[in-house]
């Protein structure tokens, strides 16, 4: 979009509000996404309203900022999600008077918001973020997995539009009968992330030296996201050469059984920032071996900082990367040849060499800015759409939106 076309779009769209389960400083893909556009649409001029679940008792938010009661994510305690305080979402949004609202999850406080869009006629855009249909496996939840699209296909569809990070995910959710699917991609900033901040003196606390591969896995420390196929790749490269180290950033449910099987990995916990970016640009090869995300943005990071990414040939590594070129694509699900591929790859220094500067190149073309005015798009035509027709989606569906009313709520 021009800069004139991004100029008109910020005077037409002066207000507008995002509800979520999760947001910065939360730790997760949806939260920094969240965050980023935001941030983006506020630098425009933009006034935006964020709802969301309280994330500590003296959470209280501000101005711009409505929190609400949650309860903890079954196997993401850290986490909350909120509940169906209609009323205040109604209210509160009714104050704001935005001029289109996105919805970026799927729980009973999205639900909520979708229903006092409805009654307030304001067109509202939803984010399929999270595959957490396919969760339930991980976590003993059966009701969740059989729901399954069934659920997620009637929220989305009373929405005016879904957004998902990529073609693979909008032609998927299209087959299952979801409607009006858009893509958003994702960007990264390729200054914060960047091999200039590759810092030898923290190579030199992990024990390694210039030219000995380091594995860096960011991210969730769950079953979710495969870490038990970062395990076993570790081990396979570790019996070829004992020098190597493994380092892993986050936290989560997997993170004390790792550390007993294998004393010898480097455990970071949390890393934000500056020193985020200095462990991503000291290591050398990434693992992603998630099945489950709809798009990864510790991927694009990674290439930012010129890692050599190893990941299944799937989400953000499908859409910015080729095999063997910037980065080693796996089949999807093939364990074996995602292993094969890290050990190819720590084991031909000059290959890696090549393929990490591709990755640098690639992540160098990939804006935020231009993915945050296609957003503002997306907000503009579902607003334009109910100035209209005098509707939302969701009051034209058959399966009407309704959540529960009680004088508590």
């Amino acid at each position: 979009m021009h800069e004139e076309q991004a100029s008109v779009m910020s005077t037409e769209l002066s207000r507008i509000s995002i509800v979520t389960e999760t947001y910065a400083p939360e730790v997760n893909g949806v939260a920094h996404t969240l965050a980023t556009l935001v941030e983006g649409m506020r630098q425009r001029g933009i006034e935006v309203q964020v709802i969301r679940p309280r994330q500590h008792k003296a959470d209280l938010g501000d101005q711009q900022t409505l929190t609400l009661p949650g309860l903890p994510i079954p196997g993401y305690p850290e986490l909350k999600f909120g509940l169906p305080f209609y009323n205040r979402v109604k209210r509160a949004i009714a104050e704001f008077s935005p001029q289109a609202i996105y919805v970026a999850t799927e729980g009973p406080l999205g639900w909520a918001a979708c229903r006092a869009a409805d009654k307030l006629k304001i067109g509202v855009v939803s984010g399929f973020h999270t595959n957490f249909h396919q969760y339930g496996k991980h976590y003993r939840l059966g009701l969740i997995e059989n729901l399954g699209y069934r659920y997620m296909r009637w929220f989305h569809n009373n929405t005016a539009a879904t957004l998902v990070p990529t073609q693979a995910q909008a032609d998927e959710l299209t087959e299952h009968g979801f409607e009006r699917v858009g893509v958003l991609s994702r960007g990264v900033n390729s200054e914060q992330f960047s091999p200039a901040h590759r810092n030898p003196e923290l190579r030199r606390q992990w024990g390694v030296s210039d030219d000995t591969p380091v594995l860096l896995y960011v991210g969730r420390i769950a079953a979710e996201k495969n870490l038990q196929l970062v395990v076993r790749t570790y081990e396979e490269i570790h019996n070829q050469d004992n020098s190597i180290k493994l380092v892993l950033v986050g936290d989560g449910p997997e993170l004390e059984a790792i550390r007993q099987r294998h004393p010898d990995v480097i455990c970071a916990g949390i890393q934000r920032g500056a020193t985020l970016a200095e462990y991503y640009a000291s290591g050398d090869l990434f693992l992603f071996p998630s099945l489950t995300d709809t798009f990864g943005n510790v991927v694009t990071e990674a290439l930012a900082s010129g890692l050599g990414v190893v990941s299944f040939d799937y989400a953000a590594a499908h859409e910015h990367t080729e095999d063997g070129i910037s980065a080693m694509l796996a089949p999807f699900g093939d364990e074996q040849a995602f292993i094969r591929s890290a050990l190819s790859l720590s084991e031909r220094p000059n290959h890696l060499r090549q393929i990490r500067q591709n990755a640098r190149a690639i992540a160098e073309s990939i804006s935020w800015d231009s993915i945050i005015n296609d957003f503002l798009q997306h907000l503009h035509a579902a607003h334009s759409k109910v100035n209209q027709h005098g509707h939302t989606e969701a009051s034209r569906s058959k399966g009407r939106i309704s959540v529960p009313q009680s004088g508590s709520l």
